[in-house]
């Protein structure tokens, strides 16, 4: 392939994950300082090294270059030359070219000419010159797959001319499997490993050749398949249909297809049955535990035996800590696939024997014992999986109660554990889909479900809010079930406390104080008393600015005691949002956020708390971090198909739009929010959307806009009840009413901030309070308010609020001639909004500063322009013309997602529309953006 253009890369299309690889293979064989050349590929069973050479022998036939291939097949390996008959097939109409002897000898070695068998040198020499004789004509490219497989005689007259091969038009390109015994000789020639994909492409290939496996089932198979192209594509295919949908109704052991069967079992079937009975106590156990293992073989084997396993290289056994793995996952499964169905039950049961002070373990091996009902190992297995929930692996305890359900004596029981496991499924698991089947079986299993579960009920509810229903129905249902239900209002109560948390947020979304007051009186009627960290939420996050204050002690204790539960972690979030309280453990949230990235979190977790740690973040003025962990939260809602908590991800990103001048991107996003919220009357997310849209226009200097919306969150002079974000947008509508002339409005508002309890519950709540304060005092009184409220303790770790209130204290100097001090207060506000990226905040400061005699530095604005590696492609993508949607085909993303990155790329790089991005780019050094 030395005459192929080497700036020009392979074609890859269909090819997932292999760029890197045929980019190399192109430019060993492309360069054209070295004239003929020979590589050898290797790679596990099933790694993709036939489709590589696919792609290679695609490319090169191309660009003229005349192929040859052949292929070891291991029922050919004894015929000699039969290897080398595959490959001349198409040249035997060549052969003249050759002189006598050559000719004959190659004609008799590939069986087309009759008499004795030739020299083996004398056959190498008259291949390799046949070679080099047509590639005068047309460059050539031998590819051999299964180099292993072949005969011994063609191996030695391949290795012969793959040593031979430069100077010349001829390229050699060979694959054999890794650690596969062959007659080909490699030393000296180039060879490169072909590694198992890495996470990113198995999910791409997966998705590409499954697409209807759920997205749970997919991370399984990734899981399991460890990077295999072949078991990529082949596992679904071993999967019931139910299987390819619901992670849960998986075995614990993937099936195994035809291929992988022929793959992986006929070197488990070669072991004896002692060996066979070891490893498959090892591959149910599925921990590598060695001392489990033995204690269950009892006296039937014994680690001893494991021996022929490890001389096949099926297993390794480490001898430091007596723990035995796999080679590959799938051995494990190949294992399973040859044990009977008694042989597998009494592996389980062996197992369970072993592991009594193993709650989860054990109960599972009971469960996959049993063959019928049987209630005491349901209880255990319904015990298990909500351990398993405390643990935040929310998917093992749906698996635990639906296993639980199936073995259930009773049809209330198994209606009542599979209700609770959909409650759990769509509370944590991420998994909507399989938390419906699930509901549906409780009630056809039991009809009174829906009316005597608050398992049921609460995931009903759930559901109809992520499914466009409305929060007034949902609000109602859960009401109802609460109402009725048999619970006696006990607090130990669990399906009543998790029923009552939903109606939390339910009240919280709904955004109108009636709906509080039933909640209130269950909460007041639980018994003994309620749970703590329920009744601090409905204090704290309910109506903070009167209820909030009483709750903060009993808050802190635990934010000391918040642990590692993730479900508690994101409750006491809850908790502490309004109070300003999430940085006190922040250091748990983020703990959160990385289990969910890295698949240990329930996915609702994940998402509450990328919501909590986005929140402190803007606070802390960490815009950029705010923004990312926002764009983070909307694509897990897509991808888990969680379409109602959206807002909560587009709201930090409005906001963040909104401090930085970006009006139009705040505008598009906040109207998003009202026509998603409206119709379904979340009216707690159009609070959201007004604050937002406040800030915006309060920067752009638009007040009768601000006044509107920051109205809307709370009528002049009440700070609305049971409307928590009410407290955020105070001094907002203070300010607003000031500069539209509405004094007696500003001074109302300012007096019921002070009257209710909100300046209790934050040192920063008291800063908006005292600044409010000043606002509306007039003259020189004003002045010990300012101070008083810049002097409170750890103000700074607010910085725009606290900037902002140092630009009310400079005009306010300004205006009473004490020029000096009015510069650095103003210089002091400029610095922080520069440093903050607030560009609009940054311009109305530079404004007074100059009005009072002293130049802003000019243009004013942030130090520095940094795009992430994904933004950058993406504002390319787009400054070339290309939609949403087309950028999004080619990155595998959803167009939203792309709006997404493109409302926080514009900011970054001071513009405010699409048009002017190649402008943008080029003044960061990337060119002209094309």
């Amino acid at each position: 392939m030395n005459d192929l253009d080497p700036t020009v890369c392979p074609d890859t299309t269909g090819l997932v994950g292999r760029d890197r690889d045929l980019a190399f293979i192109h430019s060993f064989f492309g360069n054209t300082e070295v004239r003929g050349a020979a590589l050898l590929l290797s790679g596990e069973a099933g790694v993709g090294k036939t489709a590589v050479l696919d792609a290679v022998v695609t490319a090169a036939a191309r660009d003229g270059v005349r192929v040859l291939r052949a292929a070891g097949a291991e029922f050919e390996a004894d015929i000699g030359y039969a290897g080398l008959n595959q490959l001349l097939v198409p040249l035997f109409d060549d052969f003249d070219i050759l002189d006598d002897v050559h000719r004959d000898a190659l004609r008799v070695a590939v069986g087309i000419g009759s008499g004795p068998p030739p020299d083996r040198l004398l056959t190498s020499t008259a291949a390799l010159l046949l070679l080099r004789l047509i590639s005068v004509r047309t460059p050539l490219l031998i590819v051999v797959d299964d180099l292993p497989w072949l005969d011994r005689a063609t191996n030695a007259v391949l290795g012969f001319v793959a040593r031979r091969l430069v100077g010349s038009r001829i390229d050699f390109l060979a694959a054999s499997r890794a650690g596969s015994e062959s007659f080909f000789e490699p030393s000296g020639l180039t060879q490169r490993r072909l590694e198992p994909l890495d996470e990113a492409a198995s999910a791409e290939l997966l998705a590409l050749t499954h697409p209807d496996v759920s997205p749970a089932v997919r991370r399984r198979i990734v899981a399991e398949a460890r990077g295999n192209p072949l078991a990529l594509v082949e596992l679904p295919l071993a999967l019931s249909a139910e299987q390819r949908a619901t992670l849960t109704a998986m075995p614990a052991v993937l099936p195994l297809s035809g291929r992988l069967q022929a793959m992986f079992t006929s070197r488990v079937a070669r072991l004896p049955d002692r060996s066979r009975e070891i490893l498959l106590l090892a591959a149910l156990d599925g921990t590598g535990d060695l001392a489990s293992v033995e204690a269950a073989a009892a006296d039937r084997t014994s680690v001893d035996d494991l021996a022929p396993a490890e001389r096949e290289r099926l297993v390794t056994v480490s001898a430091d800590n007596r723990r035995l793995s796999f080679k590959h996952p799938l051995i494990g499964s190949a294992v399973v696939e040859l044990a009977t169905a008694s042989e597998r039950r009494r592996a389980h049961q062996a197992l369970a024997g072993v592991l009594g002070d193993q709650l989860e373990r054990r109960a599972w091996h009971l469960g996959e014992a049993a063959v019928g009902p049987d209630e005491t190992v349901a209880a255990l297995l319904e015990e298990a999986g909500r351990h398993r929930l405390r643990r935040g692996d929310a998917l093992g305890a749906v698996a635990a109660l639906t296993r639980a359900a199936g073995l259930s004596a009773s049809a209330a029981d198994e209606s009542r554990r599979l209700a609770e496991a959909a409650y759990v499924g769509v509370d944590s698991g991420g998994e909507l889909d399989e938390a419906s089947r699930l509901l549906a079986g409780a009630r056809l299993v039991h009809p009174g479900t829906g009316r005597e579960s608050l398992h049921a009920a609460a995931a009903s509810a759930f559901l109809l809010i992520n499914r466009d229903g409305d929060i007034d129905t949902a609000y109602r249902l859960l009401v109802g079930a609460i109402e009725a239900g048999q619970h006696g209002y006990d607090a130990s109560d669990p399906a009543l406390v998790e029923a009552l948390h939903l109606l939390v947020l339910l009240c919280w979304y709904g955004g109108r104080p009636e709906l509080w007051q039933p909640l209130i009186a269950f909460v007041d009627r639980l018994t003994p008393k309620p749970p703590e960290l329920l009744w601090v939420i409905t204090q704290t996050f309910g109506d903070p600015a009167r209820t909030g204050p009483a709750a903060l002690p009993r808050l802190t204790e635990l934010i000391d005691t918040v642990g590692d539960d993730p479900t508690r972690v994101v409750r006491v979030g809850t908790a502490a949002v309004f109070p300003d309280r999430l940085g006190d453990f922040r250091w748990a949230t983020r703990r959160v956020v990385e289990q969910g990235r890295a698949g240990a979190a329930p996915v609702r977790r994940h998402l509450g708390a990328l919501m909590h740690l986005g929140l402190d973040y803007f606070r802390l003025g960490r815009w950029d971090d705010a923004g990312e962990l926002a764009i983070e939260g909307l694509r897990l809602c897509e991808d888990h198909d969680y379409r109602f908590f959206a807002w909560y991800f587009q709201y930090i990103l409005a906001a963040v739009a909104g401090v930085r001048g970006d009006s139009g991107s705040c505008t598009e996003l906040t109207e998003e929010i009202v026509r998603w919220a409206t119709p379904r009357g979340a009216h707690g997310a159009r609070f959201f959307a007004c604050h937002a849209s406040a800030l915006s226009a309060l920067g752009a200097g638009d007040f009768e806009t601000a006044y509107r919306h920051a109205s809307t969150l709370s009528p002049p002079g009440t700070v609305a009840p049971y409307v928590p974000i009410a407290v955020w947008g105070a001094m907002d509508l203070v300010e607003a009413a000031v500069r539209t002339g509405r004094e007696r409005e500003a001074a109302a508002h300012a007096r019921a901030m002070r009257g209710c309890e909100m300046a209790r519950l934050s040192p920063r709540l008291e800063l908006l309070v005292l600044a409010g304060e000043a606002l509306t005092t007039p003259g020189e009184a004003a002045l010990p308010l300012f101070e008083q409220a810049l002097s409170l303790p750890g103000a700074e770790r607010q910085p725009f609020d606290v900037a902002r209130v140092r630009l009310f204290y400079g005009e306010r100097l300004r205006r009473l001639r004490a020029t000096t001090d009015a510069r650095e207060q103003l210089a002091q506000a400029l610095e922080a909004f520069q440093r903050l990226g607030a560009k609009p905040w940054t311009a109305r400061a530079a404004a007074e500063l100059r009005a009072s005699g002293q130049s802003a530095p000019a243009g004013a604005r942030p130090a520095g322009v940094s795009l992430t590696a994904q933004e950058l492609q993406i504002a390319t993508l787009a400054a070339t013309g290309l939609t949403n949607k087309q950028i999004a085909e080619r990155l595998s993303l959803s167009h939203r997602t792309i709006g997404t990155h493109l409302y926080q790329i514009y900011p970054k790089l001071g513009i405010t529309s699409r048009a002017a991005l190649r402008d943008g780019l080029s003044r960061i050094g990337t060119g002209d953006g094309g």
